[in-house]
């Protein structure tokens, strides 16, 4: 027999060990020894069986997740190269955008968090206030001359975007420094990463219709490329939320390394890029230069082309009121128990929700009425923010951010239309400049509103209700004397 346990008293056969040739299955009185270093055996092999089964599920699940992604990237890569766009370069483009969004998406969360929850709403509405007004100036003075900049210089493009991308960079890891200092760099850097964002929208603009294969059409070209960004941007949000976990410089980090890619591929871009062959200016405005001037007289803008353009201010207009609006209504005023963060989470989500839909039906609906489009837009922005006038809430606040960003995707896409079927193809990307400044100053113009007028929710959207009412009744009025106007 065994020693007996040191903790049992001695004798008592339940903590004695038989010899093995005296073990029995059976028995009263050793079974209960036997059973019981069976199951700690078993239950030892269970563990041990238990942790292999979850390594191999981990392992399991990291195989799939991986072929996944690939699958995820290869399918992306394929349609970005699909219908020729990838022996025209396009691709590039698209692959280039995706990246801008990304850094873009990553900019913005950690300035939300920042400049915008952390400032008093007093202090903050100044800021964003001045903030807004200093970009109405770039884009009134330096819009005007990108357009003859990139004419006269040779590989002028390429670089333009580059360098939209490298500033922004540069500016990102500036703001990174800025946010862990508290220094005094942090608003004009911030204020540098946007308008180097609204440069790279006219630059862009421009670079498209050279890129366009024969196969495909330009409204289905800009689908795309706005669909890459979409993408961009929701893959790029989940990582720069975990890295502003950390803190706001990690996401501003993050958005550093994006924008460095970006301008990598920028370079990268096809020579075509650069080709200024044969191309004039196009005036906004009625008549041409002047003669006298010894200029070459710049072509007017077709007329369905500036109805699409000021019927496409509107819902651009709509769309940076409603930003600027509900971000400090929503902050001092929430609706029932509701937080901040998340009403306004609900608010820009169905404005993507929106815009993405938007982006899908415009490749799908081909034989729509440009004209049509942008004037049913228009409308439709009209009449949700009636109902969120008069019915205010989070379902009709939501209903109303997705009919926003439906709205402003569509008239997008149609006024690309426009320019593509009436603008002669040597001065497409000066009409394209001129219309995305055009636009840009029109969603600054919005924000400008909304940020002047008193956090009451039923003033901002009656004030919002009248001001697309007369605009609609101006669009409209413009029409009916364009197509009066002799040919």
């Amino acid at each position: 027999m065994s020693a007996p346990h040191p903790d049992s008293p001695a004798g008592d056969s339940r903590w004695s060990e038989p010899p093995p040739g005296e073990r029995s299955p059976g028995g009263p009185g050793t079974g209960s020894a036997t059973g019981s270093g069976e199951r700690t055996r078993s239950v030892g092999r269970g563990l041990g069986t238990g942790a292999r089964a979850t390594a191999r599920g981990v392992r399991g699940a990291a195989r799939v997740t991986g072929r996944a992604g690939r699958y995820t990237v290869l399918q992306a890569r394929r349609a970005a190269r699909a219908e020729g766009a990838g022996d025209s370069g396009l691709s590039r483009l698209i692959e280039m955008h995706a990246f801008n969004t990304a850094g873009d998406a990553a900019v913005a969360i950690s300035l939300a968090g920042t400049l915008f929850f952390q400032v008093p709403t007093g202090e903050a509405r100044g800021q964003v206030a001045l903030f807004l007004g200093l970009t109405m100036l770039p884009f009134a003075v330096v819009a005007p001359l990108i357009g003859p900049f990139l004419d006269r210089f040779s590989h002028g493009r390429r670089w333009a975007i580059g360098a939209t991308m490298a500033i922004r960079g540069f500016l990102c890891w500036v703001l990174a420094t800025a946010v862990m200092t508290d220094s005094t760099w942090l608003f004009p850097a911030a204020l540098g990463v946007l308008i180097a964002s609204k440069a790279y929208g006219v630059t862009r603009a421009a670079a498209v219709p050279r890129l366009v294969p024969r196969s495909l059409t330009l409204v289905k070209a800009n689908a795309r490329i706005s669909l890459a960004g979409i993408v961009g941007a929701a893959v790029s949000a989940p990582i720069a939320v975990l890295a502003s976990k950390f803190g706001s410089e990690w996401s501003l980090r993050y958005a550093f390394v994006l924008f460095v890619v970006a301008t990598i591929l920028a370079i990268l871009l096809p020579p075509q890029v650069d080709a200024s062959q044969g191309e004039i200016r196009l005036a906004l405005g009625p008549g041409s230069s002047a003669p006298a001037t010894g200029r070459t007289a710049r072509p007017r803008m077709p007329p369905a082309v500036a109805f699409a353009l000021r019927a496409n201010c509107g819902p651009r207009w709509l769309s940076g009121f409603l930003i600027m609006f509900m971000a400090f209504l929503l902050r001092e005023n929430p609706i029932g128990g509701w937080s901040p963060q998340v009403l306004l989470a609900i608010v820009i989500g169905a404005a993507g929700l929106g815009n993405t839909l938007g982006i899908a039906a415009g490749s799908l609906l081909r034989r729509v009425n440009p004209a049509t489009t942008v004037v049913l837009a228009l409308l439709a922005d009209a009449v949700a923010v009636l109902l969120a006038a008069l019915f205010y809430g989070v379902v009709t606040l939501a209903l109303l951010g997705v009919t926003a960003g439906l709205a402003q995707a569509l008239a997008k896409l149609a006024l690309d239309a426009t320019i593509q079927r009436d603008v002669p193809e040597r001065v497409q990307s000066s009409a394209f400049a001129r219309s995305d400044t055009t636009l840009q100053l029109a969603w600054v113009l919005g924000g400008f509103l909304g940020i002047a007028l008193p956090l009451d929710p039923h003033l901002g959207l009656w004030v919002a209700v009248a001001v697309l009412a007369a605009w609609s009744l101006y669009v409209l009025t413009g029409r009916r004397a364009a197509d009066r106007a002799p040919a």
